[in-house]
């Protein structure tokens, strides 16, 4: 698998799961997705990828050249629940 494979599994990570991993946690998935993309995943597999490492250890990749506008708030419980549509 590929660097860009690795950095578009953290980011699906990131995006869809919730979960911000360091780019060697994300490797495990980013197999996993490439062994789907070529039918080697049996259909109804249960499969367990662990991803220890936190994003928080190597922010520059998770950056990289993505383009990213967060939304920033109050560091408040209300203004979190009004952000996220609560």
């Amino acid at each position: 698998m590929t660097d860009a494979q690795i950095l578009d599994a953290q980011a699906l990570l990131a995006a869809h799961v919730g979960v911000f991993v360091e780019p060697a946690s994300a490797a495990s998935v980013a197999g996993l997705l490439q062994a789907a993309e070529h039918g080697r995943v049996p259909e109804g597999a249960t499969i367990v990828c662990t991803v220890t490492g936190n994003g928080l250890k190597d922010t520059a990749t998770a950056l990289g050249s993505r383009t990213i506008d967060p939304t920033v708030i109050a560091p408040t419980l209300d203004a979190a629940v009004k952000a996220l549509g609560l």
